[in-house]
């Protein structure tokens, strides 16, 4: 059994701050727990824009606090995300999230992350793997 808290992450490893500066996330459940998923907090903040596109990864999303916008790049379609909303990216699509008040989530991923992705260039987390 493993118990853990988000506030016991703050200013470890598993306390990720993007490059970009848009969001930051505490991985709770990282590749090597060796249970399949990740699990992660993560915190984009107010007037930011994030283009993400998880070609290597199925992510789920629930919204815990705030507010954005969120834009399926091939269908055109947009979405308000509010606290209680869900959105699974279950077709690797490309999004965009705008950020209206700071957008603070839930997100399991599948495969799991290590804990060492970032977006790159192109909105994509590599798919990285962890000795376990």
């Amino acid at each position: 059994m493993i118990v853990r808290s988000f506030k016991e992450l703050e200013g470890t490893d598993r306390h990720v701050k993007s490059a970009s500066g848009t969001w930051e996330s505490k991985r709770i459940v990282l590749a090597k727990e060796n249970v399949g998923f990740s699990l992660h907090e993560t915190v984009l903040y107010t007037g930011t824009e994030t283009s993400m596109w998880y070609a290597n990864h199925i992510e789920a999303v629930v919204c815990v606090e705030g507010e954005a916008e969120l834009t399926d790049h091939d269908s055109g379609l947009t979405h308000t995300i509010t606290p209680g909303t869900m959105y699974l990216l279950d077709g690797h699509e490309k999004h965009t999230l705008r950020v209206k008040k700071d957008f603070r989530c839930i997100c399991v991923f599948n495969p799991p992350v290590t804990g060492r992705e970032d977006h790159d260039e192109n909105g994509v987390y590599p798919l990285l793997t962890e000795e376990v």
